[in-house]
This record gives C-alpha cells, sequence and structure tokens, in this order.
C-alpha cells in the first residue's frame, strides 16, 4: 500500500510546497496539505510534517501562536499513536512550544538570521525511526533567526541517556546547547530539526544529502 503522508499548513508557513515536491514527486507518495484550521484521523496518514516558515509570523516567538490551532489536537492525537511525526524549523519550534518535545528554541546566539549550509552529524538516536545512520556525516541547509536550542543541565542528561538525540552541528551556526540540531520525544515517533533535509534532496539542487534522514523515516514505515 503506498503510504500516506500530511503535510500542515500554517499562515505563514513557507516550506510546505518544498517537502511536498520532495515526498510527492521525488518519493512518488500520497501527500497532501493540511490547513491549520482542519482535523484528521491518526488512520489517515503514515507520516505527519509540520514544515518550517514563519507560522502566524512568528509573534511572540516562533511557533507561540501556531500551538493554539484548531489541527494541533488532531496532531497531539497522532503523536500518542506513536506514529512518526516530524518537525522541520518552524515545525521543531513548534512541537517544543506545545511540549511535545523537550527544551525551547530561542535567537540565535549572534542575533542574526542564519542561512547556509551546516555540517552535521547524526547521532545514535533509539527511535526507530531513524536506524542505521548513527555517526553519518552530512551537510544540510538552515534558515532560521530562532534556531538556538537550549535545555538544562538536567533535561539535556535526559535527552542523553534516553538517546533522544538525533544530529549535531559540526559547526555550532547559532549558539544551540552542545551543538543539538535536532531531537526525538523518548517514544522515538516525534521527530524535531532544525536542518532542512527537504532542500537537499535532489542532485538537480546540489545534494542529496538530505534523503539521509528521510530515507530513513520512510524505510521504517
Amino acid at each position: 500500500m503506498k503510504k500516506r503522508i500530511g503535510i500542515v499548513v500554517f499562515p505563514g508557513s513557507n516550506c510546505d510546497r518544498d517537502c511536498h515536491h520532495v515526498f510527492h514527486n521525488v518519493y512518488g507518495l500520497d501527500t497532501s496539505y493540511l490547513w491549520h484550521q482542519e482535523s484528521f484521523q491518526v488512520s489517515d496518514f503514515d507520516l505527519i510534517l509540520l514544515p518550517g516558515g514563519f507560522s502566524y509570523g512568528d509573534y511572540l516567538r516562533a511557533g507561540a501562536i501556531a500551538r493554539f490551532s484548531n489541527v494541533m489536537s488532531s496532531v497531539y492525537n497522532y503523536a500518542q499513536s506513536g506514529k512518526p511525526l516530524l518537525g522541520i524549523c518552524n515545525g521543531f519550534q513548534i512541537l517544543c512550544e506545545s511540549g511535545l518535545l523537550p527544551g525551547a528554541l530561542v535567537k540565535n546566539s549572534n542575533l542574526l538570521f542564519k542561512c547556509e549550509t551546516t555540517p552535521l552529524q547524526a547521532a545514535d538516536p533509539a527511535s526507530i525511526y531513524l536506524q542505521g545512520i548513527d555517526n553519518i556525516k552530512f551537510s544540510l541547509p538552515i534558515a532560521h533567526g530562532e534556531g538556538n536550542y537550549f535545555i538544562d543541565e538536567k533535561g539535556y542528561e535526559e535527552l542523553v541517556a534516553n538517546r533522544q538525540i538525533i544530529m549535531r552541528y559540526l559547526d555550532n551556526p547559532n549558539g544551540s546547547y552542545q551543538d543539538i540540531a535536532g531531537i526525538a520525544n523518548r517514544k522515538g515517533n516525534v521527530m524535531g530539526m532544525m536542518p532542512h533535509p527537504e532542500r537537499a534532496s535532489e542532485s538537480i539542487i546540489g545534494s542529496q544529502d538530505g534523503k539521509i534522514i528521510l530515507d530513513a523515516i520512510l524505510q521504517a514505515l
């Protein structure tokens, strides 16, 4: 059976079409947009994605308003089901703001918007959706002003103990605590990352490094 991908669109999302292109045209999967006022059933999709952008203009804080959108009730239920939920950039910020992932994304340490390609190294996550990528080095684009991941020391120790860290920066571009670029929840099904794998998934645009992450998730389905 062909897998079904759902991409949540908030007012201000701007990476939703990039993600749709990759999953629909590159992977050939049944891919749908989900407007923020809609709801959906857990059984409707095999993967839900919260894309990058500036939901609600990033007023207050990035992701702070999106967490109250109608669709988030369905997103919470989906997360509880154990199915894979992926947040990229603004999607990662929304997952942290909503409490689905620990920690917070705050302003970059130099207070500048960072738009560049950055080197990364995959961690050894316990997530069943990211097996086989441990210690792989790759590069992905970033584009954010609030990508500085913060968590207290106790929270960090829990991330390490539960193998929740997905990837780390090799040249920390934003001041993230302990170079963290992406994490998962304890179950391993809710995953968030600041780098954009969808922007590096075709050789025609210069890199397929993003498929290291996406291939792992889709193969696990």
